[in-house]
């Protein structure tokens, strides 16, 4: 047995299923051996997903206390209950997604679709991740628990039951990032503007309305997902442009208000907008130039001008709240 998932023969009907019965599809792997586990196992938490998780980190950088160890302290440990949350999370989405990933010409690969992660073992794995969550989240103040726990609680009710309703999923998904914005706050005290709120919650709808698209595109996408069938083309393309247009707008508005201005004492932070409207325009280039990608969130950190763009824009934002200067 090989490491990676083979394409094979497996995959068809059991011999005593009823006349007439559409055959569920098999594992790829029946057999996995510890090694392969053990790569599933990381895999199905979906480590190169946790950049999602810095948006937990946005109220530090903006309320300037990145000069505080006590402080960055407490933003990288609420960083790492998030990524122990997603990863459970994704994992529990692909336990209870197994029959329906093991049809679509991609998902069968995952690990606890193609058979390397055994079903008993992935629940072993979820219940390892939440413990070790939760326990550190108990170590910081109490209302981070409680976004923590809402975000668990939304997440699984996502993966049980409303990810089939359309516009509502997505919501659910924007919801999510928008939790990981005051989990930053309330994990390290800091304050989270009405600005940050809204900037996130547009930009969240975009990658969300972004995914639904790039899943509507794919082989038998309606039968993947039950809410893409109440999902037109034409209806996710405004539901882009809008939401989209609504992130740029939102936070050129944040850099231009007064007391922004005031705190970073600075005029000069609107000319970043440039950046986020650059990687509104490349993410829906990305979405239509590669149909056939399984997640838009790997494909954009493998596309070299939109992290350039990111970086460039960590850089000048970093250099103008904390007036920096080259020597």
């Amino acid at each position: 047995m090989t490491d990676e998932p083979q394409s094979s023969d497996v995959a068809g009907a059991s011999s005593d299923a009823p006349a007439g019965a559409v055959p569920l599809p098999e594992p790829l792997i029946t057999n996995p051996t510890w090694w392969v586990m053990v790569r599933g196992m990381a895999r199905s938490v979906r480590p190169h997903q946790w950049v999602k998780n810095l948006f937990v980190l946005a109220p530090v950088v903006f309320a300037k206390h990145l000069t505080h160890p006590s402080i960055i302290i407490s933003a990288i440990g609420a960083f790492g209950v998030f990524c122990l949350l997603a990863g459970a999370i994704y994992t529990l989405n692909d336990l209870l997604d197994v029959e329906a990933d093991r049809i679509h010409p991609v998902k069968r690969h995952r690990p606890i679709a193609s058979g390397a992660v055994p079903e008993p073992v992935a629940k072993v794995l979820i219940v390892v991740l939440l413990a070790v969550a939760f326990g550190g989240a108990l170590l910081g103040p109490r209302m981070f628990l409680v976004v923590a726990l809402a975000y668990f609680v939304l997440n699984t009710a996502y993966s049980l039951k409303l990810k089939r309703f359309a516009y509502l999923d997505v919501a659910c998904i924007a919801s999510g990032f928008v939790l990981r914005v005051l989990a930053g706050g309330y994990g390290t005290r800091t304050e989270v503007s009405f600005y940050m709120i809204a900037c996130t919650a547009f930009l969240a709808l975009f990658l969300g309305f972004g995914k639904r698209r790039h899943e509507l595109s794919g082989v038998q996408a309606v039968k993947q997902r039950a809410a893409l069938a109440a999902s037109g083309p034409r209806a996710l393309l405004w539901a882009l442009a809008l939401t989209g247009v609504a992130s740029v707008a939102t936070y050129l508005a944040y850099t231009l208000d007064p007391n922004t201005r005031k705190l970073f004492r600075s005029e000069w932070l609107w000319a970043t907008a440039v950046h986020p409207l650059f990687g509104v325009l490349r993410f829906l280039h990305i979405l239509k130039s590669r149909p056939n990608a399984e997640s838009h969130t790997q494909e954009m950190l493998r596309d070299t001008p939109f992290v350039l763009n990111l970086v460039v824009w960590v850089v000048e934002v970093i250099m103008i709240i904390y007036r920096l200067r080259p020597t």
